[in-house]
């Protein structure tokens, strides 16, 4: 027998009536409607995003209470941001930070992938069609660390970063496009990455390899090649700062209602994160626009 394939917006429309069928108070009912209309716009997000050529990924803590032993454990909440219109994207899978989740988000896209060195991304970098770029502002951090073990090396290291972002700024100065802002990478930034390569080199011969400074070292030149591929496109940004603020709310999130109840609760709540973070990307009060969607959704023709 033929599968039938139904689009998200069937697949709306039908568990909507099913919904009417079922023997619920209107309260019940209602509930689950605005579940079912948020998943949709959801899923709408998803594919949006992932059509992008350029996102940034990231992950979060977000607590979530555990039934079975009555505890918040700290799970993970994963973010993909379309680097080029600002829309976010929030995903929760059990709370699991494994690789498969990431596979599960980035497997079938095509296009660049701007994250920091956690292992889960490295798979992506022999995957076709693909090109994954690093973040400087994580090297940097890593050396910022490190400035009260070893105050002189670390300063050095940091001064070569430093070079690499006064490029940015001085392009963003003069309102230079992405084919100018390439030349000038290719001109300045460049070579300042190979001077870095070399003392990385030299340096990590004076200090213990567990030390933060070796470990700032060993980090900086495991990824340098993803580091580097930035300067061959001027679309691409230096780091990966700008989802890591469209993350946030998940850290403002913990400080004020603590944790999610339940693994539901926090799917429910990246669907939530997504929207408003969208709505707020583009300048849109996230209340207003929710309120005028979601009223005219149920009379949408798909």
């Amino acid at each position: 027998m033929k599968q039938v394939v139904m689009t998200v917006e069937e697949q709306l429309a039908a568990a909507l009536a099913q919904v009417e069928n079922l023997r619920m108070t209107i309260v019940e009912k209602d509930c689950i409607i605005q579940d079912l209309q948020n998943k949709l716009l959801y899923d709408i997000l998803r594919r949006q995003i992932l059509s992008s050529e350029y996102v940034q990924i990231d992950e979060s803590v977000i607590p979530v209470i555990d039934n079975e032993k009555h505890k918040a454990r700290k799970d993970c909440e994963w973010c993909v941001r379309d680097a080029v219109t600002g829309d976010v994207m929030f995903y929760y899978d059990r709370g699991s930070r494994g690789h498969h989740v990431a596979q599960e988000i980035l497997g079938g896209y095509r296009g660049n992938v701007q994250c920091d060195g956690y292992e889960a991304y490295d798979q992506f970098e022999k995957m076709p069609g693909i090109t994954v770029h690093g973040c400087w502002a994580h090297v940097r951090r890593k050396f910022v660390d490190s400035l009260k073990e070893n105050e002189r090396l670390a300063m050095e290291g940091r001064l070569f970063i430093r070079k690499l972002y006064k490029v940015e700024n001085d392009a963003d100065d003069k309102g230079l496009s992405a084919e100018e802002r390439m030349e000038q990478r290719r001109k300045i930034s460049y070579p300042t990455i190979l001077m870095f390569e070399k003392w990385i080199e030299e340096t990590y011969a004076k200090v213990l390899p567990k030390s933060r400074l070796g470990e700032a070292l060993a980090y900086a030149c495991s990824l340098l090649p993803r580091l580097s591929r930035y300067v061959n496109d001027g679309r691409i940004n230096i780091d990966n700062n700008l989802i890591e603020n469209a993350i946030r709310p998940l850290a403002l999130g913990r400080k004020n209602y603590l944790f999610c109840g339940n693994d539901a609760s926090a799917y429910r709540a990246a669907i939530v994160y997504s929207l408003i973070g969208t709505c707020r990307a583009a300048g849109v009060d996230p209340r207003t626009w929710m309120e005028d969607v979601l009223s005219k959704l149920p009379y949408w023709q798909f």
